[in-house]
């Protein structure tokens, strides 16, 4: 039996450079097997997650910047609006990340706003702040900056640099008090794991792993 108290947790996602047609659809067919909150797919991605997933309660986030954030704003915005034409009903941008590491949070805050502000209301928008290029400060000046600028969610990192640590979990939750969710990300491959980032404060994970999670 599936626990759905750790599944609805849990973005099911494929970011991959070689996804095809075939693993998209099983990626779904895993979302729905295992009852997930969210699929996380490609841009190009979305429409036929949305479509395989019609009908069903689990929700597709798509991503924009990603992994490095560090596209023009403009190519952001026309990225997380076109994802959801398509049917996307979540993004998870990734913040410009030499912005936040030259503490030049102002300028990372005034994109993530106009991100925002394209968005209709109802999506939900995640800010990715990539954590394991970050001091402590500025992973909490950076959570302020997503927490001003208007969006729901700071997600921990894209996976791609790096683990998440319960340590980080923690100070974005405390820094976010609320206000809003913490989504962790990166090497989550263990029950345990889940649970002790959820403990720290995680609101979201997003997890490859899956799979593995559930049957080990």
């Amino acid at each position: 039996m599936i626990d759905r108290s750790l599944s609805r947790y849990i973005d099911h996602t494929t970011l991959s450079q070689t996804d095809s047609e075939a693993d998209i659809v099983r990626l779904c067919d895993e979302a729905e097997q295992y009852a997930v909150y969210a699929v996380c797919v490609n841009p190009i991605w979305v429409k036929l997650a949305a479509e395989h997933l019609a009908g069903s309660d689990i929700l597709v986030c798509s991503v924009a910047g990603f992994p490095l954030g560090a596209g023009k704003t403009e190519i952001k915005v026309a990225e997380a609006t076109s994802a959801v034409d398509d049917g996307a009903d979540e993004i998870d941008l990734v913040a410009n990340i030499g912005w936040l590491v030259a503490d030049r949070f102002v300028e990372a805050e005034a994109e993530i706003r106009k991100v925002r502000r394209h968005l209709p209301s109802d999506v939900v928008l995640k800010v990715i702040i990539e954590c394991n290029r970050l001091t402590e400060q500025q992973q909490i000046n950076a959570t302020l900056a997503v927490i001003n600028a208007g969006a729901d969610i700071v997600k921990t990192g894209t996976g791609m640099f790096g683990d998440v640590t319960v340590e980080q979990v923690r100070t974005l939750s405390s820094a976010a008090g609320g206000r809003v969710g913490v989504k962790a990300a990166g090497g989550i491959r263990t029950r345990e794991q889940c649970d002790a980032l959820i403990r720290a404060g995680a609101t979201r994970l997003g997890c490859s792993g899956t799979t593995e999670i559930f049957t080990r």
